[in-house]
């Protein structure tokens, strides 16, 4: 008899440690145009005609004041790497990335948005 409880005892503790786990999943949302955030992690800074955009986690930004609108990125824009999760998407036998209704054409060593 004691022995199952101390049998009973360790699986529930098992249970309890795997489905402590499961919850640890982190979901990323992509914001919509025009919300406010006070702070980007290690974002990129990125001059188109005068203006400054900011670039983290292919989030596009620009900055108001301390804080950054989250903003569509205006075609012909360039960066080095795309963002992770770009897709390989073919239109009119022509190659492009995309990544959140962004979408890039590979341009030498860079990445150019492009409006398709």
């Amino acid at each position: 008899m004691k022995s199952l409880k101390t049998f009973l005892m360790i699986a529930v503790i098992a249970g309890a440690l795997t489905s402590c786990k499961a919850q640890t999943t982190v979901v990323k949302v992509y914001p919509k145009h025009g919300t406010v955030v006070t702070h980007i992690s290690n974002p990129r800074t990125i001059v188109h005609k005068k203006t400054n955009y900011y670039y983290a986690d292919g989030v596009w930004y620009r900055a108001q004041g301390k804080k950054y609108i989250v903003t569509a990125v205006p075609a012909g824009v360039k960066v080095r790497t795309l963002p992770r999760g770009s897709k390989v998407v073919y239109s009119n036998g022509r190659r492009f990335y995309q990544y959140r209704g962004v979408w890039y054409k590979k341009r030498g060593r860079n990445y150019i948005v492009v409006n398709v």
